[in-house]
Formats: C-alpha cells, sequence, structure tokens
C-alpha cells in the first residue's frame, strides 16, 4: 500500500504562512501531479512528504501511519531531484545500489535490485559510467533508477525534467507515465508545466498561494475549471478571460463585451442585466466562420499543424487557435463563432464559476 494523507497541513516561515491549510487523500497506486507558480507551495508540501522540512501543523500520513516526527528514511518513500543529485565519484551502478548498500542488503539482493531498474529504464550499457559520462535524459533515468531500486510505496518527484531541453522533457515524461504504468507506485509528481500535469497524471492538484484551488482529473478540471485562476493556469494558449456585462432579458440574454458585440449565455447560466461578469472562452473555441462575430487580426503565429491568432474582437483582446491553414495578415478581418458550451462565467468579484 502507497496512500498518502494530508490533513490540514500548515507550514509557516517565521510569521509567513506558505501552506495554509492542505487536505488532501492520495490512494494507492495514484499518479498524482501538484502544479501551480513559482511560490504557490507545491515543493514545500513534497519536502513535508518526503520528511525534508519539518511541519508547522496538521498532519500527514502514509499507508494510516502519521508520519510527522518521523525520519525521512524511516518513510519508505523515494524522491527525485531536479538537479538529479547524483554522487560524481560513483559510477551509475553504485550510485544506484548506494541506498542498499546502507542497509546492509546482502549482494544477491543488490545485483538483482539494480539489474531489475537497469532492465526497467535501459540503463544496462550506461552501469560502469560516471555522472559526467552521460547527458541530461541519461542522468535522469539514473536517478529515476536509483529510486527504483529501493522499492518504496512512494515516488516523489520534484520537477524532474525542468533542466532538460524541449524534445527530451516529451521523451522522459512519457517514460516516467510508461514507469508508473508499469510498477503501479503511488507518485506524486510537482511541476510548473501544466502540459506536463495534463498528459502524465492521474489527478491534478492545482494550488495557488498555500492553498488547493481544485483537484481532479485533468480534463474535468480543464472542461470545468472552478474558478478564473484554475482557468488561466490550466491550458496552453491560456484561456481568453475578460470582462463581460450581462444585456438583455429573458431568451434574448447575451453578454456584451464592447463595439456592439455581444455573445451568447452558456445554457443554464441565469443573471440579470447590467451584471458584470467575467468571461472565459479557450482559443480552440473560437472557430473562424462566415456568420461569426468580427474581429480584426492583429498577430498571425504559424506552427506549422496550427495557426494561433490574436485578434481584437469587441473591446477585447483574445487568442484564436486554428488547427487548419488559414490565410489571415494583421490588419484584415475575419469572423469568428463560439458555442455557448464553451463560454465560461465567473463572478466578477469572488472569480468563482457562474458556469
Amino acid at each position: 500500500m502507497g496512500s498518502v494523507q494530508l490533513r490540514d497541513v500548515h507550514k509557516s516561515y517565521g510569521a509567513v504562512p506558505v501552506l495554509k491549510g492542505i487536505d488532501l487523500d492520495i490512494t494507492d497506486g495514484e499518479f498524482v501531479a501538484l502544479v501551480g507558480a513559482s511560490g504557490c507551495g507545491k515543493s514545500t508540501l513534497l519536502r513535508m512528504i518526503a520528511g525534508l522540512e519539518t511541519i508547522t501543523s496538521g498532519e500527514i500520513s502514509i499507508n494510516g501511519k502519521v508520519v510527522n516526527d518521523v525520519a525521512p528514511k524511516e518513510r519508505d518513500i523515494a524522491m527525485v531531484f531536479q538537479n538529479y543529485a547524483l554522487y560524481p565519484n560513483m559510477t551509475v551502478a553504485e550510485n544506484m545500489v548506494f541506498s542498499l548498500r546502507l542497509k546492509k542488503a546482502p549482494m544477491e539482493e543488490r545485483k538483482a535490485a539494480v539489474a531489475k531498474a537497469a532492465a526497467v529504464l535501459n540503463l544496462g550499457d550506461l552501469l560502469d559510467r560516471y555522472p559526467r559520462e552521460l547527458s541530461g535524459g541519461q542522468r535522469q533515468r539514473v536517478a529515476m533508477g536509483r529510486a527504483i531500486v529501493r522499492d518504496p510505496q512512494v515516488f516523489l518527484f520534484d520537477e524532474p525534467l525542468s533542466n532538460l531541453d524541449a524534445k527530451l522533457r516529451v521523451h522522459m515524461r512519457s517514460e516516467i507515465k510508461e514507469l508508473h504504468q508499469r510498477l503501479g507506485t503511488t507518485m506524486i509528481y510537482v511541476t510548473h508545466d501544466q502540459i506536463e500535469a495534463m498528459t502524465m497524471a492521474d489527478r491534478i492538484v492545482v494550488m495557488n498561494g498555500g492553498v488547493v484551488e481544485q483537484a481532479g482529473a485533468p480534463l474535468d478540471i480543464y472542461d470545468r475549471p472552478k474558478n478564473i485562476y484554475v482557468a488561466g493556469f490550466i491550458g496552453s494558449p491560456s484561456m481568453n478571460i475578460f470582462e463581460a456585462t450581462v444585456v438583455g432579458v429573458g431568451p434574448e440574454t447575451r453578454l456584451s463585451i464592447g463595439n456592439g458585440v455581444t455573445l451568447p449565455l452558456p445554457p443554464g447560466c441565469e443573471l440579470q442585466a447590467e451584471t458584470i461578469v467575467k468571461c472565459g472562452i479557450r482559443p480552440e473555441h473560437m472557430v473562424p466562420a462566415t456568420d461569426g462575430v468580427p474581429a480584426r487580426v492583429i498577430v498571425t503565429e504559424p506552427t506549422g499543424s496550427e495557426t494561433q491568432f490574436t485578434l481584437r474582437m469587441g473591446d477585447q483582446t483574445v487568442v484564436c487557435l486554428v488547427h487548419e491553414r488559414l490565410s489571415a495578415v494583421p490588419g484584415s478581418e475575419i469572423a469568428v463563432t463560439v458555442d455557448a458550451r464553451h463560454i465560461h462565467v465567473f463572478d466578477q468579484h469572488t472569480g468563482l464559476a457562474r458556469s
């Protein structure tokens, strides 16, 4: 079993609160990603689970046992760091087996554990090399291999791919996801990259300012963000968020975004006229159409498989993502349509979703 429970977890440095009451249940075998902007507290939370940071108040349990005062080496966890944290004077094999040496495990057990981890991560040809002789991706695989050798109940990853180039990051996140599917061990993964979280995790926990804004399956959070922060953080390019005023009554109710341009109200969203709200639309949900809302092209950014347009629509500047070749130069006009089901409405003051 490798379940983790957090109950009203707080962390302060002096008078400065960093975590403000985190409640979270992570089930055995689950892959959970903690995401959020720098300074939101996600890495601090991970280090507290590992025992590398003391807890100010609350409880952290692993498999039902409170571990607030348990030493890191006795928590049965393994951590993979951003900078790999390999011993430079040891070979790959020596790095991987180091924890078993400390436990004075029998030689045959050590050899079997290293061989198994090397086979899982395709490290067989690198066991006699030193870290300085490896690429960044190979070093990260060694760091993961060292964690696998320990056969922990919980793997902790602290932004393990942030030092790699873009192509290698894509490859390595696929390897980590495959590793989780193969081992079935609980994994808690910290990243500021929401694409990593979306593609890898069973569940995403979005953090902001030391609190959990929303936790759920990746597509649930993407499709149904609870507030403006989550809506703007999850998704690339970010959701278009702008101010709108409710106009009309009954079936004629619309969202005015200035300059005579209006958008439909989402189904089931009832608002009084003159109410000011925040409106959110994802770039891919703004579809070019001959009978749509007129918009002026400001910037065109073709990437090959898709084209991103920055548009002036009404009094708002928005981004439109088109998965086809569309010729539109800056200064020209196009028309876009938006399905009312893909329009999100948020309270102007609380930021909470109204639809």
